[in-house]
């Protein structure tokens, strides 16, 4: 395709009568490196040497013109050499978009006298400005993120992308340092496929890579499966941005530091020191690499945990020759690992924050399938869940990070991080809900290999097999209701120490999946959870069900309304929010009016718990209002649940216009009823897109068909509603399964918005 536009450059050149020398048209960018892609722009320059400014003037015109017509994209500039130099040194990506010049036609010499000044700039200037460059390299992370990680990347900007292969190269020709090139030149060229193929199926010139466009560009790529192509992306972007961190590594070091002066004249020699294993550590404090003393070290099965525990235990980098040497040399361990095996790799495992680009070069090197085939699998897989914002092998990494924090609060920090390091090795295609019980085999054969016992394989296997139970009852069952407190019982083996384990692994997984799965309401869920079943656990085990009323609810107020028979509301701030806590005698229909009216009142509610005291129910409701201000005074919804309650329902009239005009789309709602969770009532749970007036819908739909609800739990996560309702029959007896297919459907036609309550 390059070819093919040079030629039509050319030859328009060459119909414009062009001087024959002293002028030059140019290109830069895609079409400079003979790279350019179906939906590409051209970056023109016309170059002159200044001399004759009317002629160059006329000559523009005849050249970009036709461009024009012809709706060509191009970006098109008239510069002297002396020009294309100061903006070069006036904006750094300027600068290194001009180390790229090419002559398309006309006098070549110019141009080449032109790109050697420029690179003779750049090189002189190199030092004063590698900060410059380097901050514009972490700009763009935090713009566009890690094309390894995201699941719909800019393949150009993002961290690994096109973008930061050209910045290699301006590193490069800063002569401060040279860049790496056959471990990201077939990566790249892939990238740059993938780039082509995009365009051709979107039809435009887009750079990021979104879902709706994944099964086409697999489809003209030959992929079969649309997730082998994310694959190969995210593997490609972790190559090229690895690359670019050891060449930023190299750059830096090589800008001599200020030194304090010294009479007397010192040979400078290189610094190191011995290590245990054959290991070295060279370079000075800051930018010390791990090394082998010999290369016949690499042979020892061992030396990469070796060389990974130093590195990740005291912040240091592992040299690029050592990386690829031990990826050349690289065995399986024995069957079981030897004690020191094991005992680095939890060193490894245990270094916080470093561990992240120990692990990214040993596995850039291979070392980590090698040692653990069941890595490879989960290696660069996708995940579908808009909650994670990393694939599934980051995010096992991450995990193990975040468990780095409550080492010191478990009897066994070892089995808590094999299990964070293991507890998603079953997200397996087809797996889905049920990657927990497909991955604690896996992760059982896995620390059998590693060496562990018998019976502490077996509660890391538990731990990956129960790693979302704990988060799953917290947040969408009713923590009063025996059931949730014996599932909870069971998942830990009725063992406080496998319950603290499980406890610390569910914050760790959370936190490593990103804000929206460890909000503040999230962790107060599952911490009263935790200290409930602990304290039964602790004094009174398994069978002792007793609860304490004012972990969940607050008593005092649940009993002021008793006395009166008047709503009580409350407002008070919390993180990320504030908190509405609304009492009011039970009856009939209280939720869905609550509900409806802060939807009436445009408060956006994200999280809800609603529990029943002797008659009274008291509603905890999150809601996305930071401040205080903004939520509705607590008189005046007192004032309005007083008037719902004598049958006014003219408040309500705002939410059922709006969702009379809802259009929810009716394959995202899923709805059922959890057998087993209650022995005293109906567990019904909705999943579907949120909305404003869902809540108001969902429980209007329940008090429609004559169900009580006892207790209910909101949450909405990534734009969907997750919602558990704990219903009854008015005198509260547990409803029939005729009661509970009723429910269903008139839950699934609130969910579709297919039968809006009159108010």
């Amino acid at each position: 395709m390059t070819a093919c536009v040079e030629e039509a450059l050319v030859d328009l050149w060459d119909s414009v009568d062009a001087p024959p020398a002293g002028v030059a048209l140019a290109c830069v960018g895609s079409l400079a490196r003979r790279e350019l892609g179906p939906r590409s722009d051209l970056d023109l320059v016309l170059l002159h040497d200044g001399r004759r400014p009317g002629g160059v003037d006329g000559l523009s015109e005849r050249l970009w013109y036709p461009l024009w017509d012809a709706r060509v994209k191009m970006d098109h500039s008239v510069r002297t050499p002396t020009e294309c130099t100061a903006v070069a040194v006036k904006e750094v990506s300027a600068g290194v978009g001009l180390l790229d010049l090419r002559v398309v036609a006309g006098d070549a010499a110019l141009v080449s006298s032109t790109r050697t000044a420029l690179l003779t700039a750049w090189r002189t200037n190199a030092r004063r400005r590698l900060p410059e460059l380097l901050d514009s390299l972490d700009e763009r992370l935090a713009k566009s993120g890690d094309a390894a990680y995201l699941l719909e990347p800019d393949l150009k900007e993002a961290r690994g992308g096109l973008r930061d292969m050209t910045m290699l190269r301006a590193l490069a020709a800063t002569w401060l340092t040279d860049r790496p090139h056959a471990t990201v030149e077939v990566p790249y060229e892939r990238l740059l496929d993938v780039r082509d193929a995009l365009h051709l199926t979107a039809g435009r010139a887009v750079d990021r890579l979104l879902a709706a466009e994944v099964d086409e560009v697999a489809t003209l790529m030959g992929f079969t499966d649309p997730d082998d192509l994310r694959r190969e992306v995210s593997l490609g972007a972790r190559r090229i941005a690895h690359a670019v961190d050891l060449t930023v590594r190299a750059a830096r070091q090589s800008v001599p530091q200020r030194r304090v002066l010294s009479f007397g004249r010192r040979e400078r020699r290189p610094e190191y020191r011995t290590a245990a294993h054959g290991l070295i550590v060279s370079g000075s404090q800051g930018a010390a690499e791990v090394g082998l003393a010999r290369v016949e070290t690499a042979d020892d099965p061992l030396a990469g945990l070796w060389v990974g525990a130093l590195a990740a235990s005291e912040g240091l980098t592992i040299s690029p020759v050592t990386a690829e040497n031990l990826g050349a040399r690289v065995s399986p361990l024995p069957d079981p690992w030897p004690e020191a095996g094991r005992d680095a790799f939890v060193t490894m495992l245990a270094s916080g924050p470093n561990l992240l680009p120990v692990w990214e070069a040993l596995d850039l090197a291979g070392c980590i399938a090698c040692w653990l085939p069941e890595w490879t699998p989960v290696r660069a897989r996708p995940q579908h869940n808009p909650l994670h914002r990393h694939t599934v092998d980051r995010h096992s990494v991450q995990t193990v990070v975040e468990a780095h924090r409550f080492l010191t609060r478990v009897e066994r920090p070892d089995l808590l991080l094999l299990a964070a390091l293991l507890h998603d090795i079953g997200k397996l295609p087809g797996a889905g809900a049920q990657h927990p019980a497909v991955g604690a085999p896996i992760a059982r054969a896995a620390v059998d290999r590693i060496g562990l016992s018998s019976e502490d394989a077996d509660l890391v296997a538990l731990l990956v097999r129960e790693h979302l139970t704990l988060a799953e009852l917290a947040t969408r069952r009713d923590h009063a209701d025996p059931k949730t407190q014996d599932a909870l019982v069971a998942a830990v083996d009725g063992r406080s120490e496998v319950l603290t384990l499980l406890r610390f692994l569910t914050e760790a997984d959370a936190r490593a999946a990103g804000p929206a799965a460890w909000s503040p309401w999230r962790a107060s869920l599952i911490s009263s959870l935790a200290d409930q079943v602990e304290g039964m656990l602790v004094d009174g085990g398994p069978d002792d069900h007793a609860v304490d009323l004012s972990r969940l609810v607050d008593v005092g107020l649940a009993r002021s309304v008793a006395l009166d028979g008047r709503p009580r509301v409350r407002v008070e701030p919390r993180p990320g929010g504030a908190e509405l806590l609304i009492a009011a005698p039970d009856r009939l229909g209280l939720f869905s009016d609550t509900a409806g009216l802060l939807a009436s009142a445009g408060v956006p509610v994200r999280a809800a718990v609603l529990h029943t005291v002797d008659g009274v129910a008291v509603n905890t409701w999150r809601v996305d209002l930071e401040r205080l201000a903004d939520v509705p005074d607590a008189a005046f919804l007192t004032q309005q649940l007083e008037r719902l309650a004598a049958g006014d329902r003219g408040a309500l009239e705002p939410v059922r216009r709006r969702e009379s005009r809802a259009r929810p789309e009716p394959a995202q709602v899923h709805v059922e009823a959890v057998r087993g969770a209650s022995e005293s009532a109906s567990v019904l749970e909705v999943r579907t897109g949120d909305r404003s007036g869902l809540l108001w819908a969902l429980g209007a739909a329940l008090s429609g068909v004559g169900l009580s609800i006892r207790s209910a739990h909101v949450a909405t996560l990534a734009g969907q509603a997750i919602d558990t309702f704990y219903v009854t029959e008015p005198d509260g007896r547990h409803p029939d399964p005729e009661r509970d297919r009723e429910a269903l459907a008139a839950l699934v036609a609130a969910a579709r918005a297919e039968d809006v309550p009159a108010v």
